[in-house]
């Protein structure tokens, strides 16, 4: 990691398990808790200790939360950098489904006999198909947020091109239905 690297990483405090839940180590307890908030995509403490605390939970291998697995779950939380406390729970189940994916592939690989081996490529099965629908209403979440810009008249001289149809342009995607529009003048 480079210097730079370091101070990022840096920023957000660890979160460290307890007999009786967590805390967020850190020297400055409520500069922590923001930093973590942040780091989560929350705005508030309570909406910060609710996410953290479903992540203990999902963390849990055996019967205790498992710290590192904690670490990592946080990790990917800050990663994928949620903008707001809808995305932070859509991030943060998306995490959560892929440690229970590959708990499944480890349980299938590991399975011996063929009923555990079935049980656990079902529950891989549709985990594996959660996951790419949990990206894709994230996008479709962030996307709904830039605004379209729509054009509905043009006007095209001679020798010029021109796109029939309804066009669409979001930050990042234009769309257009020109097969349509085309069958249509040909019909």
């Amino acid at each position: 990691m480079t210097a730079s690297g370091r101070d990022k990483a840096a920023a957000a405090p660890r979160v460290k398990l307890a007999q009786r839940g967590f805390f967020i180590d850190h020297p400055d307890p409520e500069l922590g808790e923001q930093l973590m908030a942040d780091a989560l995509g929350v705005g508030d403490r309570d909406a910060m200790h609710g996410i953290l605390r479903q992540l203990v939970r999902a963390s849990v291998i055996g019967r205790k939360p498992d710290a590192v697995n904690l670490a990592f779950m946080i990790a990917m939380v800050k990663s994928i950098r949620p903008r707001d406390s809808v995305e932070a729970m859509l991030v943060a189940q998306m995490v959560s489904v892929h440690v229970m994916a590959m708990r499944c592939a480890h349980q299938f690989a590991s399975a011996g006999d063929i009923a555990r081996q079935d049980s656990a490529g079902r529950a891989l099965g549709r985990l594996t198909r959660t996951f790419p629908a949990q990206i894709e209403a994230l996008n479709r979440y962030r996307s709904n947020r830039e605004p379209a810009v729509t054009v509905q008249t043009v006007s095209v001289r001679d020798g010029g091109n021109a796109i029939v149809g309804n066009v669409t342009q979001h930050a990042s995607v234009m769309v257009a239905d020109v097969d349509a529009e085309r069958r249509k003048a040909l019909a």
